[in-house]
């Protein structure tokens, strides 16, 4: 099985959609991601990263209807699929092995 290797800014985007607790798509998105990050993020790069995990396979999207509020636009909503899934796991479990790696106090030793 391959594994799947994440950026950052993906393991973000893809932990965002995961947690919307309604349909995820790019306005929710890109709100949610500069509030948990407090970083200042341009729509354009959460659009961008979007489309790159569609296209590897950890995403899925299907278009909603068109809605007055939009002016008739139609919103693009966003969902993990099970290849998303199982790579988020496996950032997790990476980052858990690596943290507890840390001997005890080492922190504390180097002024953290």
């Amino acid at each position: 099985m391959r594994r799947a290797f994440l950026g950052e800014f993906e393991e973000i985007v893809l932990l965002v959609v995961a947690a919307c607790p309604a349909e995820a798509y790019g306005v929710t998105i890109w709100e949610d991601l500069q509030q948990q990050t407090g970083r200042s993020i341009t729509m354009s790069a959460v659009h961008a990263t979007l489309y790159r995990l569609e296209e590897k396979g950890f995403l899925s999207s299907t278009m909603g209807g068109a809605t007055a509020e939009r002016g008739g636009r139609r919103k693009r909503f966003f969902t993990l699929t099970a290849l998303g899934i199982r790579a988020l796991n496996d950032v997790q479990e990476v980052r858990s092995r690596l943290w507890q790696a840390i001997p005890p106090g080492k922190f504390q030793l180097i002024g953290g």
